[in-house]
């Protein structure tokens, strides 16, 4: 029988959508004006936007509360600044760790004149006890082909969600088991396609899973790359 775990899909086609002449947002979960009674929150994720900006123009968005931001560029390099005082600048291969207090704002733009920037945006609730200084983070998924690389934790929490992203090649199949059968897992289809806990996902789908102490992931298509989040419940 095939061991069945709690989850819930999030269909890249049923995701939120703003377009502008100059940028284009998806939304995983409920944002700005976009409400779904089934596009709510996955415990302290609250935020996953897909967004792509045009050449020199800027997009800001002001925390709501005390939040850690994940800030992932998939195609070309984006350069950000928040009101804090942090500056920056980082590329496809590369990823920001920011924690902001509530009513902070973070302003991403895109420095190329031309060329179009591609992004993720990962918002959690914050429980950190100090907000500290942002952290860049460099990745070689080509080398370390079909596994998971775990991307810093943001320092001075009691609990911090846990980071992974790899690339697969075709039929590659990896394992992931949680440090806690309680913890949620997230898991997020940047490129490619591919079977996580017997769900089928495709490009921009995201699942969550939770009451499991395992994850089974299949890669269905060469240079497919996952990006995982597993998630503390609060005790």
């Amino acid at each position: 029988m095939i061991p069945q775990s709690k989850s819930k899909i999030f269909l890249s086609e049923e995701r939120g959508h703003l377009e502008l002449d100059w940028f284009r947002s998806y939304h995983t979960f409920n944002f700005g004006q976009y409400r779904h009674e089934h596009k709510t929150p996955v415990g302290p994720l609250y935020l996953l936007n897909d967004d792509t900006l045009a050449g020199k123009k800027s997009v800001s968005i002001t925390t709501e509360e005390d939040s850690d931001i994940l800030l992932l560029p998939v195609v070309g390099t984006v350069t950000w600044q928040t009101s804090k005082g942090h500056t920056g600048e980082a590329e496809a291969g590369q990823c920001v760790q920011l924690s902001l207090p509530a009513t902070a704002t973070i302003t991403i733009s895109n420095p190329y004149e031309d060329e179009l920037v591609n992004f993720l945006q990962w918002w959690f609730r914050s429980n950190a006890t100090v907000h500290t200084a942002p952290q860049l983070f460099t990745f070689e998924i080509q080398l370390h082909k079909n596994t998971l690389i775990e991307l810093p934790a943001h320092i001075g929490h009691t609990s911090a969600p846990k980071h992974f992203i790899g690339c697969f090649d075709g039929r590659a199949e990896i394992e992931y088991r949680l440090s806690d059968s309680s913890n949620t897992l997230f898991v997020f289809v940047i490129q490619g396609a591919f079977e996580v806990q017997y769900r089928l996902l495709h490009p921009k789908d995201g699942l969550a899973l939770w009451e499991l102490e395992k994850a089974e992931l299949e890669a269905l298509s060469n240079e497919a790359i996952i990006l995982l989040s597993e998630i503390p419940v609060k005790k």
